[in-house]
């Protein structure tokens, strides 16, 4: 008798532990599990990060607890997102996005817009693109991306012409045209604010002009248009991207409230994009 009794106690032991472990998670198509409270949000240091802490307030007034783990370079966050370190990350366009899963063979989604960083031509020397002499010297970010963003700028402007069919990773090998001959220094983007004084002319990323104290909005000469491909993204693992915990931080992240802050915080140097 004394023995049923401890093996129906082990058994029901065994039954409670079972319903605590799963309370508020969910599994995945791939077996992790999913805090339907609570969430782990990759973001690089500079807008993103100061964007996603005012949504994950909204967040958080809405049942949804929101931990932010930052970066400092744009591998980690794919890596750590594929890996499950994260449950979300919110940094990059979808043509880096794209790159990656090609380079990584990992299967990231994009599921929600974010922000437009408007990649900004700069210089030192000269106050607009005009004044630039023939065979000035310009910054190109040397990453496959953002250099190629920064010659459908400069593409866009009409200052130079890429070959017929070009997509976007174009390179300087793709230049065709060059209204002023600039000769195109790859640098690495992070170090280009640093270097802006040793070139005639640069691109730069905007959450780098910022860190540099950099205003794109006032001290670019040339500032990428709204129509631009390379609008932010939240982005998932392919597995959780119809998730209902996802969703809900998609929704604090596209409110009325982060929308405010932006538009007061950046005055159009980070432009929302929902």
């Amino acid at each position: 008798m004394k023995k049923k009794n401890k093996f129906l106690l082990g058994l029901a032991s065994l039954t409670l532990v079972a319903a605590l472990v799963g309370c508020g998670t969910k599994e995945d198509s791939k077996g992790k599990a999913i805090n339907e409270n609570k969430i782990v949000v990759g973001v690089t240091s500079g807008p993103h990060e100061q964007i996603a802490e005012v949504a994950a307030k909204v967040a958080k007034e809405n049942g949804l607890e929101v931990e932010l783990k930052t970066f400092s370079d744009y591998v980690l966050p794919n890596t750590s997102l594929a890996e499950g370190d994260l449950d979300v990350n919110s940094y990059q366009h979808k043509p880096f996005l794209e790159t990656f899963n090609k380079d990584h063979n990992t299967d990231l989604v994009p599921v929600g817009k974010t922000i437009l960083n408007p990649l900004g031509i700069y210089s030192e020397k000269y106050k607009s693109l005009d004044e630039v002499p023939d065979g000035a010297t310009f910054g190109l970010p040397n990453d496959p991306t953002n250099g190629a963003r920064a010659l459908f700028v400069l593409q866009e402007a009409g200052y130079i012409k890429l070959k017929d069919g070009t997509g976007l990773t174009a390179s300087i090998r793709d230049v065709e045209e060059n209204k002023k001959n600039l000769k195109f220094i790859e640098l690495e983007a992070a170090q280009i604010p640093k270097q802006l004084s040793e070139v005639d002319v640069a691109a730069i990323n905007t959450n780098f002009a910022l860190d540099a104290g950099i205003n794109p909005k006032k001290d670019s000469i040339l500032l990428e248009s709204t129509d631009s491909p390379y609008v932010n993204y939240i982005v998932v693992r392919a597995e959780n991207k119809d998730d209902p915990t996802i969703k809900k931080f998609i929704e604090a992240y596209q409110s009325d409230e982060v929308r405010k802050f932006i538009e007061e915080k950046f005055q159009g140097s980070v432009i929302p994009s929902w």
